[in-house]
């Protein structure tokens, strides 16, 4: 039997300051030229002033003030959160950093402004922000769902293939400039403190590019991005349905060519196995409501995560492949890409034994999509696995802007006949 025993005694360990600013994330504000900063401390609003000091690199530096934000436990809706899953959130301080200049390099650190005439101060970072709406430059995406957090020490494996993808995109991480996270971040499930871990996983990324979460509309140069919510009635008629068709609506197609729909559920098609036992494909009434509009607007891809695994889609209308091509699409926009990207990192989730006709490429690995516009005409997608970084499927789109405005199915201009 083996008896422990103490050789050595450390000296006391803390926090040179528990309460510093920590896990600083960027996001895209309400206009193209606009970046958020959101970061957590232990200060509440009564103790300092929080800002931002910013500017381009090298250049004068300016200081925009932080909102701060939190919530208590009777906010919750119920258990774990307000019982064994409870702790102390801290506070939420977001700045609103304006009127920047494209694709300038700019520096940034948190601040924390003391009522004894002192500062605390994070670490300096950097990003560079986003082109204009139209923009004609190198502009890459990275787009993925489910991700989860993980332990380096292996004491938490639910999401067991979240740090390969994680660390992936550190290493890549001068290779692309924006992330789409398209739902199921930590995996919290009521347990405040996952946040936290969660956040201190990505800081590398989401302190260096936007990391774009939740249901939004957004411009990154020439992509015009639609996330729609998968949790409310997207359905004609709905409040979503409008927003969508709105934004899907209002994008200048010779400025923007490259029109993508996301949501975090398939709302397309997918061949997970339990959709199949449904028959379905897809998630109830998904693109019974929504092709329409897909097609109307010459929606050029659609992204989903929740199902645990890659699946590309044909170009595809009304159930049938519209495209025989396998890998270069050109021409005419006669029906979208669908594509499932939520290998990010946790459990990974079955296919059906025998693809359907529609599914080009399956992967049940972990794994995210790239999408690369080299300009107007040419656009690359590439799905990398995140054990290796590798492209293990890929397809370009070249076409024109009169391809887009060209009259297929659904998406022509109705007309009466003059009587």
């Amino acid at each position: 039997m083996f008896f422990p025993k103490l050789v050595a005694v450390s000296n006391f360990i803390a926090f040179a300051n528990p309460k510093a600013p920590v896990y600083p994330r960027l996001a895209h504000g309400k206009s193209w030229n606009e970046m958020t900063v959101t970061w957590t401390s232990g200060y509440d609003i009564n103790e300092v002033v929080p800002f931002v000091e910013w500017g381009p690199k090298g250049g004068k530096q300016i200081q925009s003030a932080a909102g701060t934000l939190t919530f208590n436990r009777n906010s919750m809706c119920g258990q774990p959160t307000r019982t064994v899953g409870w702790r102390d959130p801290g506070f939420i301080h977001t700045s609103f950093l304006k009127e920047l200049w494209p694709n300038m390099r700019y520096t940034y650190r948190l601040g924390h402004f003391l009522s004894d005439g002192s500062y605390v101060w994070s670490k300096r970072y950097s990003f560079k922000a986003s082109p204009y709406p139209g923009q004609n430059s190198l502009q890459r995406v990275i787009i993925f769902g489910d991700m989860g957090k993980i332990k380096r020490n292996g004491g938490s494996n639910y999401q067991p293939g979240s740090l390969n993808t994680t660390d992936q995109l550190i290493k890549d991480l001068d290779s692309f400039d924006i992330v789409f996270h398209i739902g199921d971040l930590p995996y919290a499930n009521g347990y405040i403190s996952q946040w936290d871990q969660f956040t201190a996983q990505v800081q590398q990324i989401s302190s260096t590019v936007p990391y774009m979460i939740a249901r939004y509309a957004t411009d990154y140069g020439m992509f015009h991005f639609c996330i729609a919510d998968s949790e409310h009635d997207w359905r004609e008629g709905s409040e979503q349905y409008k927003f969508i068709e709105h934004y899907l609506a209002t994008v200048d197609r010779k400025q923007q060519p490259w029109l993508i729909f996301a949501a975090h559920r398939p709302l397309a098609y997918s061949s997970n196995d339990w959709y199949a036992e449904e028959g379905s494909f897809e998630e109830p009434m998904g693109r019974e409501s929504l092709q329409r509009l897909w097609q109307k607007y010459k929606v050029d891809i659609g992204f989903y995560g929740h199902i645990h695994n890659y699946e590309r889609v044909c170009p595809i209308y009304q159930n049938q492949c519209v495209n025989n091509e396998k890998s270069h699409y050109s021409g005419t926009v006669n029906g979208t890409i669908h594509v499932v990207v939520g290998g990010g990192g946790s459990h990974l989730s079955d296919f059906t034994t025998a693809p359907p006709i529609w599914s080009i490429f399956r992967d049940k690995d972990y794994g995210f999509g790239k999408l690369t516009a080299f300009n107007h005409s040419y656009l690359l997608f590439e799905y990398k696995k995140s054990s290796d970084g590798k492209v293990y499927d890929s397809f370009t789109i070249s076409r024109d802007y009169r391809d887009v405005l060209a009259c297929v199915h659904d998406g022509c201009v109705k007309t009466t006949l003059p009587t």
